[in-house]
């Protein structure tokens, strides 16, 4: 309905008394419903009529152009019915329709009366309704009357004076209406400050009295807050014109200081410096003890010792990226598509970081959470964090925190040392020149700590999206707002940092990969790569598939893949000199060139495995390392003594503690495995966990030892290929682990073909482990040492006989 309407007061007779009654009914008229409009007695209004059911009631109207206007409760409902409508309204008649453009219809009205709608006698096309008209007399003239009419009307000029929208005219027509109801309604349908509930309450007050001192309240509101709009008006305009006088002043004194040739190198660097403190867009506090600080420096003699110090300061003020961003959105299909073309597999990953992304496409303000990504080396943390960034097109900067143990390398030194500079974050933040980059904390497990500080505790505040939006840097001395920074933490152990930073990150984890996984790198990154950065092309080399895989499988043993480019890279070298020697022809990397350029095979754990499991009293484990994963052979050995138990391999308190109780628990169940009750009286038993130089421990290997005591005293092997991990307790269960998915894929990678697993680690499997890397490898869940001894040592002829040809088949093929 209308947006815009003017009101005018037609002349009608003088009446006496406030005396508010309703008379008589009526019969139906239209009722047409209006947005955001009141029409008030008296009143001439233009209205935009547009529903195709008021349309047809303006339409259908003959003679008598009487109407009813009463305002909608909801402007948004497009079909009112009656609830919808307020009860009270105003009796107008339809003076002039002209016809517009877009089929709807101006329609001037004059309200003529207050009306109570009564019974709705019809619906459609249009409503038609019964009313009750309210008649009110005015009231006596009264000093007090009076009093209040004047001093409506005196409010009603000052608010039209100083108003830009409203007419003069107005306070003219306010002037000469004696009548108070009169008053109160023109000056009601004339203030364009009145919401459409404000008018409805004065069209609805019963009694002039009453309306003459809510317009009063009304109009006092008002004044009260055009006059602190144009205080604050005055204030900004005096503040603009002092800004004005500055800058003009001070161009008027560069041009004499230019014309008398005055202007040296110094003051030419003043001027700079506060144009770029005015462009860098810093906080109103910052930029005022900047402005302070360069106008102690302009009166500071340049020969004087502060004065490089004060500069530098200022200098590091106005070239921070207080303001600038990168100004880039997320487009989350695209981020997709970047992450895939740059790492292969770490679907769980992937689908975490474009969460993350997700999130912050929707909310940009959004804080935290800080990632982190755990793995062994050479899985690709360092390079995600690049991807993510690219996807984000933003700006990457790598901060190595490896090693340091200074606290002022993140937060700086105060300005009162010789030498003093921001801390890491501020100066990469000067680098990347936007306040909105990607940083990766690189190696935040390895941070130090002496008498210098303690770095991983300055960190808290800058990981904290609850305190970064404040950071303050030791040098600079201001608040910095580094909540729109996104962090990224890389480490291979989550042991060593500390819980309270721990606790601010989010943990991502990247535990390695299979052979298939490092082959299908390989040739879709590191081969490409490396054939790139040693001169050569595809043209002078070809790597086929079988070949990186004889890489894989036998030259490397690490959970990443850098071992395997380095491999490759070795290989693209020897390629590389041949070429330079003058071997025109293209090189086949086959397995026997793989021999020639690497030298014999390195690692040959399968057969290892074999090997050593012939014998009885050998089992392997599978162990949990910073690197990933690994197997760890255990053996036992028993010989003629007095019952002493010998343990050797430098292992821990833990692992010490569980083969106690591996042997109390083969001590107590001796006679159901066919055991003597006292077989230790006169034999001494020695467990050995080899590779004595590395310090070993954990709480994963008690079945493991279990089951290599039973192997030995009654001189079974444990069948090929099979490694296990789980504690152990005096009665026989066996306890869940961690690490599941590490040990795993070490497992795969040691070419096992069966595991043993606590029953509880199932989910473990289900949850971190895709079908394709559970491929080939036969997996048994274990409740207690019965299940994996079950398992782990064959019973039948028909089970030996298997295993043995197991054996044989696996050492015969690789010799």
């Amino acid at each position: 309905m209308p947006s815009d309407f003017v009101s005018v007061i037609k002349p009608t007779a003088k009446t006496g008394e406030v005396v508010s009654h309703i008379e008589g009914g009526s019969s139906a008229v239209p009722v047409l419903p209006v947005r955001d409009t009141v029409l008030f007695p008296h009143a001439v209004l233009p209205l935009t009529v547009g529903r195709e059911s008021s349309i047809q009631l303006i339409q259908s109207l003959g003679e008598e152009k009487t109407i009813l206007v009463v305002a909608q409760r909801d402007a948004r409902l497009d079909t009112p019915n009656p609830p919808d409508l307020y009860a009270i309204g105003t009796r107008a008649t339809v003076h002039k329709v002209v016809k517009m453009p877009n089929q709807s219809l101006f329609v001037f009205t004059e309200g003529n009366q207050r009306v109570r709608l009564g019974a709705f006698n019809q619906m459609q096309p249009f409503m038609m309704a019964e009313y009750e008209v309210i008649e009110e007399a005015e009231p006596e003239k009264s000093p007090e009357l009076e009093a209040l009419q004047r001093n409506v009307v005196s409010q009603f000029q000052t608010i039209v004076t100083s108003s830009p929208t409203l007419s003069d005219d107005l306070q003219t027509i306010a002037i000469n209406i004696d009548e108070p109801g009169r008053l109160a309604d023109f000056i009601a349908s004339s203030l364009p400050f009145l919401t459409t509930v404000d008018k409805q309450e004065l069209l609805e007050l019963a009694g002039v009295v009453a309306r003459l001192e809510r317009i009063n309240q009304h109009l006092a509101k008002e004044l009260e807050v055009q006059q602190l709009r144009n205080k604050i008006q005055s204030e900004v305009q005096d503040s603009v014109q002092s800004s004005q006088r500055d800058y003009y002043l001070r161009e008027q004194l560069k041009a004499i200081q230019k014309e008398l040739g005055d202007l040296d190198d110094t003051q030419k660097d003043i001027a700079e410096l506060r144009e770029k403190i005015e462009a860098a867009g810093m906080p109103e506090e910052t930029k005022k003890d900047a402005l302070k600080e360069l106008a102690r420096l302009s009166r500071m003699n340049p020969a004087a010792a502060d004065y490089s110090l004060t500069r530098n300061y200022v200098e590091w003020l106005a070239v921070l990226p207080w303001a600038k961003t990168s100004a880039g959105e997320v487009d989350i299909l695209k981020a997709k598509e970047f992450l895939d073309e740059d790492h292969y597999g770490l679907k769980k990953v992937k689908d975490r970081i474009l969460d993350y992304l997700s999130v912050r496409r929707l909310k940009p303000d959004m804080k935290g959470p800080i990632l982190c990504f755990v793995g062994p080396p050479g899985v690709g943390k360092t390079s995600l964090g690049r991807s993510i960034a690219r996807a984000l097109d933003r700006k990457f900067s790598r901060i190595s925190l490896g090693g340091m143990h200074d606290e002022a390398e993140i937060r700086g030194h105060r300005r009162t040392y010789i030498g003093a500079l921001p801390g890491q974050i501020i100066q990469h933040l000067k680098r990347v020149e936007v306040k909105d980059p990607v940083f990766m904390l690189d190696e935040i497990d390895k941070l130090g700590r002496d008498f210098r500080g303690d770095p991983a505790s300055a960190l808290l505040e800058t990981l904290d999206p609850e305190q970064n939006s404040t950071f303050r840097d030791n040098y600079l001395d201001q608040p910095f707002d580094l909540s729109k920074v996104l962090f990224i933490c890389t480490a291979n152990q989550l042991d060593t940092i500390p819980g309270p930073l721990l606790d601010r990150m989010e943990i991502i984890e990247l535990t390695g990969y299979t052979e298939e996984e490092k082959v299908a790198i390989a040739e879709k990154y590191l081969i490409p790569r490396q054939i790139k950065e040693n001169g050569i092309t595809v043209e002078n080399i070809e790597f086929p598939r079988e070949s990186a895989a004889l890489v894989a499988r036998h030259y490397t043993r690490e959970a990443g893949v850098r071992k395997l480019e380095q491999q490759i890279g070795t290989v693209c070298r020897k390629v590389a000199r041949k070429i330079a020697e003058g071997h025109g022809a293209k090189i086949v990397i086959t397995p026997e060139i793989i021999h020639e350029f690497l030298g014999g095979i390195k690692v040959r754990v399968d057969t290892e495995i074999a090997e050593r499991t012939k014998r009885a009293g050998v089992a392997v484990g599978l162990a949990w390392t910073p690197a990933g994963g690994d197997i760890l052979f255990i053996e036992a050995s028993r010989m003629k003594g007095k019952g002493s138990f010998t343990i050797t391999g430098q292992i821990g308190d833990v692992m010490k503690e569980s083969m106690q109780a591996a042997l109390t628990w083969v001590r107590s169940n001796a006679e159901s495995l066919g055991l003597d009750a006292d077989f230790t009286k006169d034999v001494d038993l020695h467990i050995h966990v080899p590779a004595g130089a590395i310090p070993k421990d954990g709480p994963s290997a008690g079945v493991t030892m279990a089951t290599a005591l039973v192997s030995l005293l009654t001189d079974q092997p444990i069948r090929p290929l099979l490694a296990m991990t789980g504690e152990i307790t005096l009665t026989g269960n066996v306890l869940p682990v961690g690490g599941i998915k590490e040990k795993f894929l070490a497992a795969k990678r040691a070419g096992v073909r069966d595991v043993i697993l606590p029953v509880d680690c199932k989910q473990q499997v289900d949850e971190d482990l895709t079908p394709e890397q559970t491929a080939g490898i036969a997996i048994h869940y274990a409740t207690h040492i019965e299940d994996v001894l079950a398992v782990a040592l064959p019973k039948t002829v028909i089970e030996v006989v298997k295993a043995e040809e197991l054996r044989e088949e696996v050492l015969s093929a690789t010799a």
